[in-house]
């Protein structure tokens, strides 16, 4: 049986091509995350370690108190001598970090928001520091000096001697680029900056002086770096923490180990929704090449060969062609490896180079997978093998088999969509993410009962669309309508292939477009100021930003939010101070009850009517406070407002926030213009303050744009992910209908002897594609948004402002996207059937 199962394989090569290329493009997609992932982790590991290689103590600042007032959490000159002079110690380096924002030609920070590194360059006993060897020039050493990385120093364009624009946290300062470095610093590869000066600057920039952010300690050979982390932490205060190289590797290690199994995870989450739509290709193939193989199989049956062996023959053949298909998508899953990395970066991941890493299990976990889905979707077609009794070998030809009861199959499918939709709706009643489990369970039971019930439903679309094929193609369309209706079951599992993709792309689709238009409206709603001005770094604003702001001409009003964080009868709450007086200029704010005149003070604050709700406050509360600082407030409820995005739950005046924040700092000031002055203010602000790259100027239509920006690249990442799967239900439908003109070879022959044109038979092949393209699409296109309405429900709890929205456009892209995929699916097939030879046609067995 073996022996036959691998002649099968070898004489039925075409007919298994498109099925070997669906597992194909499965596995290669399982392979090629499995070995990007360990290539990008080795490459973040080899540049941590890098970093860590002279590394057997890091020293830094706990905030445990110390017991001499004087060294109380600092590390300082003292606490290096001290840990200089223990056995074992070869060198102590003293580093300062801290952020400073190198400005390129547009006044824009070049390392970003959250990447922009500024350090102190610590020479050791050769003068040179190991963590940044020069590239050209020399080490900063004085106030007016600067060293940058080499990327950094390409993005500003400044040359050796040149001067380099930057901010730490306040003016524009101008300095002198004396040396450029090159750095294994991981947040610079991420595409940030790096800025290095002498101890001295670094210490006075970034608000420490005489301090150090750490201490890195090297051991003399042979040391036990254990033991000298164990008396490092007995020479220093309780102040200080010290770990041991290793400790830090290990917890880096774990953290890289934790950001690629985010993207590991998600990209194996759409390969194996391209293998389960694989499944339905393997599983059709199959059943058709069984049918194909009646009285081949009876003859087994009838000369001995057991039930059992009728099912292994199949199963083995299954589990070759799955073999096969998985070595060859092992190795197209290498070119996946190497081409993500390049499409992530191009998108702004930033990942570091480094070479391909092929480990053991990613190979035997691609192997495995691909053989493992290629049997078990080939499990009921070899079921269905054995049942062929032996008296079929008597048969005069290969007769398709009398159409089964679909009545049980509809009773099941019935059920499950039942229980689905039963689930989504209950969904619906749901105000939090309590109904996620849901959701998740509802989609699926929804999704499979209609795959289920997808033999039924075929009939009437099939019916309705064939009507309009033989109005428009005569007996052409007739005959298409008529080969979709044969065989329910198969026109139903092709097209099930394409509306899984498209169920998923339609309700992605439809959350992300309705995502979107719910930012638009928490900016259109609340926020009627011109212009938000913010820092580029998470420093903040000083308060004399706002105040010079409001000096400025053209500007009618600069109001600055200043954030502080408490806990109220344990729940953790943030309040808003600003000036009271003009609030009302930059946005909408409508007083419920009280006033906010009243607001003012260390005694008194506002809440929001949703707040004030779910606290049970009212005019005339007190709302208890417990501030980080330690220190408590329970200023009175002296008015209650209508939510209000811009300003959050809890309202008040900066008297009483002030005090509980350890460095005074807005988030953000909101600028109205004048009447007539809004057009070019971006600019004379950024002017008024030097082109300083922290000051960030954003309008209204910007922060909608940063808002929802993250969506659509998601999104267009999902369209390129799904499309693995569209690729592979349209290999489905060449497939299917390849395979079904190899059935109809007699039925065709007698067509065209009877008087149809080879024309009118592509156009019947056709005519079916599109039908079965068209079915699967609907089907899909329908599902989708139904799950995405029940699911939206949920995103209304955190997300108020969500609304369902339909993009039609992009819905009737989708189909005529499927009408695409129709027509071109068709065209090998309905071109092998017209070339069949007339005679040879009628004569086929």
């Amino acid at each position: 049986m073996f022996r036959t199962a691998l002649r099968n394989l070898l004489a039925h090569k075409a007919r298994l091509m498109m099925t070997a290329l669906a597992v194909l493009l499965g596995t290669a997609f399982v392979s090629g995350t499995l070995i990007f992932s360990d290539s990008v982790g080795s490459a973040f590991r080899n540049k941590m370690s890098r970093s860590l290689d002279d590394v057997a103590v890091s020293v830094t600042a706990g905030g445990r108190p110390s017991t001499d007032p004087a060294d109380q959490g600092k590390l300082n000159d003292r606490a290096v001598e001290t840990v200089r002079a223990l056995p074992g110690v070869a060198s102590v380096r003293p580093s300062v970090e801290g952020v400073a924002m190198i400005a390129d030609k547009h006044n824009n920070p070049t390392g970003g928001e959250w990447g922009s590194a500024g350090v102190n360059y610590a020479p050791g006993k050769d003068g040179k520091d190991s963590r940044y060897p020069l590239v050209k020039g020399r080490a900063p050493a004085a106030e007016g000096e600067i060293a940058l990385d080499e990327s950094t120093a390409e993005k500003t364009g400044t040359k050796i001697g040149g001067t380099v624009r930057m901010a730490v946290d306040g003016p524009v300062l101008n300095k002198k680029l004396v040396g450029i470095v090159r750095t294994d610093n991981p947040r610079v590869s991420a595409g940030g900056s790096l800025a290095v000066f002498d101890t001295p600057t670094a210490q006075k920039l970034f608000g420490k002086p005489g301090e150090f952010s750490e201490l890195v300690v090297s051991a003399t050979p042979g040391t036990d770096k254990d033991k000298l982390t164990a008396e490092v932490r007995k020479a220093l205060p309780k102040g200080f923490e010290a770990q041991s190289g290793a400790t830090l590797a290990a917890e880096q290690s774990k953290m890289i180990d934790e950001q690629t199994r985010s993207i590991r995870t998600t990209f194996l989450v759409f390969a194996g929704i391209s293998l389960f739509v694989g499944i339905f290709i393997i599983a059709n193939t199959f059943t058709m090449l069984i049918a194909q193989r009646t009285r081949e199989i009876a003859l087994l049956r009838a000369v001995g060969a057991s039930r059992r062996q009728v099912v292994r023959s199949v199963l083995v053949e299954a589990g070759l062609l799955g073999l096969i298909a998985s070595a060859l998508g092992l190795g197209l899953g290498l070119g996946v490896a190497v081409l993500l990395p390049e499409f992530l970066n191009a998108n702004g991941a930033n990942l570091p180079g480094g070479p391909l890493v092929i480990k053991a299990p990613a190979v035997l976990s691609a192997l495995a997978v691909g053989v493992v889905v290629t049997v078990l979707a080939a499990w009921l077609p070899s079921r269905k093998a054995a049942r062929i009794a032996p008296v079929e070998a008597l048969s005069s030809g290969d007769q398709p088999p009398a159409p089964r009861s679909l009545v049980v199959r509809n009773s099941i499918g019935g059920v499950l969509t039942a229980l689905g939709v039963a689930a989504l709706l209950y969904t619906t009643t749901f105000r939090d993410r309590g109904g996620l489990t849901y959701a998740m369970a509802g989609s699926a039971l929804t999704l499979t009962g209609v795959i289920v019930l997808a033999p039924l439903l075929s009939r009437p679309f099939v019916r309705l669309f064939g009507k309009l094929a033989a109005r428009f193609s005569g007996v052409s369309g007739k005959l298409a309508k008529e080969n979709a209706l044969r065989n329910p079951r198969r026109t139903a599992a092709t097209a099930s292939a394409l509306m899984i993709g498209l169920t998923l792309i339609t309700g992605l689709t439809v959350g992300a477009v309705s995502a979107n238009e719910g930012v638009g409206k928490m900016g259109k709603q609340d926020l009627t100021a011109d212009y938000q001005v913010k820092s580029s770094s998470y420093l903040g604003l000083a308060p004399e930003v706002g105040k010079k702001l409001a000096a400025q001409p053209g500007i009618a009003a600069a109001v600055p939010l200043r954030t502080s964080g408490f806990q109220s009868d344990g729940q953790p709450s943030l309040a808003v101070a600003t000036d009271l007086s003009s609030i009302t200029k930059v946005t909408y704010l409508r007083v419920a009850s009280g006033s906010l005149a009243d607001v003012r003070g260390t005694g008194a604050v506002a809440v929001s009517e949703s707040y004030a709700k779910k606290r049970g406050l009212t005019t005339g509360s007190t709302l208890p406070m417990e501030f980080y600082d330690g220190k408590r407030a329970a200023p009175k409820v002296v008015a209650v407002h209508a939510d209000n995005d811009v300003l959050g739950d809890v309202l008040t005046a900066p008297a009483l926030v002030d005090p509980h924040m350890e460095k005074v700092r807005d988030d953000a000031v909101l600028v109205k213009a004048e009447r007539g002055e809004a057009a070019g203010l971006r600019e004379k602000i950024k002017d008024a303050f030097g082109g300083n790259p922290i000051i960030k100027v954003e309008s209204p239509e910007d922060l909608r744009r940063a808002e929802s920006g993250n969506i659509d690249p998601i999104l267009n990442l999902a369209y390129g992910l799904l499309g693995m799967a569209v690729v592979i239900a349209v290999l489905g439908v060449v497939n299917t209908l390849a395979m079904s003109v190899f059935e109809r070879t007699r039925e065709i022959g007698m067509l065209r002897a009877i008087g149809l044109a080879r024309r009118e038979v592509k156009l019947m092949v056709r005519l079916e594609s599109v039908m079965i393209a068209m079915f699967g699409a609907v089907l899909g296109v329908g599902t989708g948004i139904f799950v995405a309405w029940s699911g939206g429900h949920l995103l209304r709890s955190a997300f108020p402002q969500y609304e369902m929205v339909v993009p039609w456009a992009r819905i009737g892209v989708f189909l005529l996207l499927a009408l695409a995929v129709g027509v071109l699916a068709a065209v090998w097939p309905a071109r092998r059937a017209a070339k069949l030879n007339m005679l040879e046609s009628i004569g086929a067995q």
